[in-house]
């Protein structure tokens, strides 16, 4: 606290990278992460659900990826839809589908270009993380049981988060909503 008694925020670490999401909508969000806490491992589970689309940009460019963000979030938000499971191996993740999506994460891929990390470079998989670093036999069994009762939902994504990569957690930026 100051002098004051205004609370102020703790100062975030120098050179964190920043990371991309797409905002689920609540309904979703509160679902998959009941999901999350239910299969991912506890002492590794330290984050809510989500859907990654950038791990690792410089911080020097937080600015810009506001801005950009910013421009692209007065658009309409993208319809996106689950689209089975996802085998990651030594995990579980939820597949989705959004054409619409793809292209506003391309767009932003292009105005960083030079930027990106090679996990960035890669194609997008847009997907939700259940489960991960558990032996093949747990997540098979997990997909053996999520995938009949699966539901065939459709939704739009809210907007983006950006947030600071600090020590093996995630500082909340920014959250931009769609507002086409």
């Amino acid at each position: 606290m100051n002098r004051e008694g205004e609370v102020l925020a703790p100062r975030r670490k120098r050179g964190a990278p920043l990371l991309v999401t797409a905002e689920l909508p609540k309904d979703l969000l509160e679902w998959a992460d009941g999901l999350r806490r239910a299969h991912y491992p506890p002492e590794r589970n330290h984050l809510k659900a989500h859907v990654t689309l950038f791990h690792a940009l410089p911080p020097s460019v937080e600015g810009e990826l506001l801005q950009v963000l910013g421009e692209l979030a007065r658009s309409e938000p993208p319809p996106a839809r689950i689209a089975g499971l996802m085998k990651l191996g030594n995990g579980t993740a939820i597949a989705l589908e959004s054409p619409g999506m793809a292209e506003l994460r391309a767009e932003i891929a292009e105005r960083m270009h030079g930027l990106l990390t090679d996990q960035d470079n890669r194609p997008l998989r847009l997907h939700i993380t259940i489960q991960n670093k558990v032996e093949p036999a747990a997540a098979r069994a997990l997909q053996a049981q999520l995938g009949p009762i699966l539901p065939a939902a459709t939704f739009r994504f809210r907007g983006f988060g950006v947030h600071a990569w600090e020590d093996g957690l995630w500082r909340p930026i920014r959250s931009l909503s769609f507002r086409g």
